[in-house]
């Protein structure tokens, strides 16, 4: 009898890691999709600037498709922004969508694929498996080495002023998803080490989340922690070091394959009313609560976070509680070496929001489900306390 609980796992098909693949575009997508003719390229105005979308616009042309570029999307987007380019989508008759970008620009390429060619409306797919039927090819491309949503099956959406919505569904799983670091050369630093400690918060609450953790999860986990980890730091000091970028891509998309199968928990659930009420960038919002969860979960997740302190910190010794505690400090040096702000009062939270902050966590039930420790509206306030 063995001793693994029974479990699934599901990831994208067709996954490419080579520097300069973006630029190959056309030849992959015409390997796998040998009838596309005319793709939607999704980004956003600040990566289109840069330049960078122009090789792989040109190399899908030269492969005999033709591509629009719709580059409209803003971070967090808000409903209207994926209308808008479900209609962009529609207009142009296309028949396969790229995700070029962040975590935004990918989300909103996966609600296209599902939307532009069915006839479900947008609020029919919020929450657990409500989206039916199929999708357009759809093939994912980060330029942040931070979400891992090239390879995973939620989308969010900004639904209000401060309430965000996920749709979460097989379907939203890419087709091919490629990773070239050469896209990620742009990054500011600080934007570096927020989306890096993003990444290896996917991986620290894979490897501790309650209910689906499973040895494939677990494997992914560790190695990406050990990339992410080895990584960090030389990419924010050297922004051209395209090995450490090529590294930290690999980790953050492994990150994603062990969370979308083993989902995150509590620093998430905290994390989001930062984003969603003070427009905190998503990663620097999972840092800045990071080392107070963790100090919190210790109780329950000692071992698991022990195991993971000898990845992070090969030289750890002494007993459990040490290694464990070896790793929440190893995550609080991080951003202090980087230079990313480390208190709530740094981005703006005072005391006073932070009743009005905990009563928002506690509505992430979802996420809180897979905490390794039960945490109560006291416990979010303490923690959130701990933060200023």
């Amino acid at each position: 009898m063995n001793d693994f609980p029974a479990f699934t796992f599901s990831t994208v098909a067709h996954i490419v890691c080579e520097l300069g693949a973006a630029g190959r575009l056309g030849e992959h997508i015409a390997q796998r999709f040998p009838t596309a003719r005319r793709a939607l390229l999704v980004t956003d105005p600040g990566f289109l600037k840069t330049g960078l979308v122009d090789a792989p616009a040109a190399s899908l042309q030269r492969a005999g498709i033709q591509v629009a570029i719709h580059s409209n999307v803003v971070a967090d987007p808000p409903e209207q922004t994926v209308l808008d380019a479900v209609t962009a989508a529609r207009q142009y008759s296309t028949d396969i969508v790229i995700g070029l970008g962040g975590g935004s620009s990918m989300d909103v390429a996966k609600l296209i694929a599902v939307l532009a060619g069915g006839d479900q409306q947008i609020g029919a797919i919020y929450g657990i498996g409500n989206v039916k039927g199929g999708r357009l090819p759809l093939v994912q491309i980060p330029t942040t080495a931070g979400t891992g949503s090239e390879v995973t099956n939620i989308a969010i959406v900004t639904t209000g002023a401060t309430t965000k919505m996920g749709v979460v569904a097989p379907q939203l799983y890419a087709d091919m998803a490629l990773l070239d670091a050469e896209l990620t050369l742009g990054l500011p630093p600080a934007v570096t080490a927020a989306t890096g400690i993003d990444a290896m918060v996917h991986a620290i609450e894979a490897y501790t989340s309650r209910h689906k953790k499973n040895p494939l999860s677990d494997i992914l986990a560790r190695k990406a922690l050990g990339l992410l980890s080895a990584n960090l730091i030389a990419a924010c000091e050297d922004g051209r070091n395209l090995a450490a970028r090529q590294a930290m891509l690999l980790g953050a998309m492994l990150a994603g394959q062990a969370f979308s199968n083993a989902p995150v928990a509590a620093v998430h659930a905290l994390a989001y009313p930062i984003g969603g009420t003070f427009h905190v960038p998503h990663g620097l919002s999972n840092s800045l609560v990071l080392p107070h969860v963790l100090r919190f979960n210790l109780p329950a997740a000692a071992g698991l976070y022990a195991e993971l302190a000898e990845i992070v910190v090969p030289e750890v010794s002494g007993s459990e509680e040490a290694r464990a505690e070896a790793l929440v400090v190893a995550m609080q040096q991080i951003a202090t070496i980087t230079g990313i702000q480390r208190t709530l009062q740094q981005v703006g939270i005072k005391e006073a929001d932070l009743d009005q902050l905990a009563d928002d966590a506690m509505l992430q039930t979802r996420l809180l489900g897979n905490n390794p420790r039960t945490v109560t509206r006291d416990d979010a306030r303490a923690i959130y306390a701990a933060a200023l």
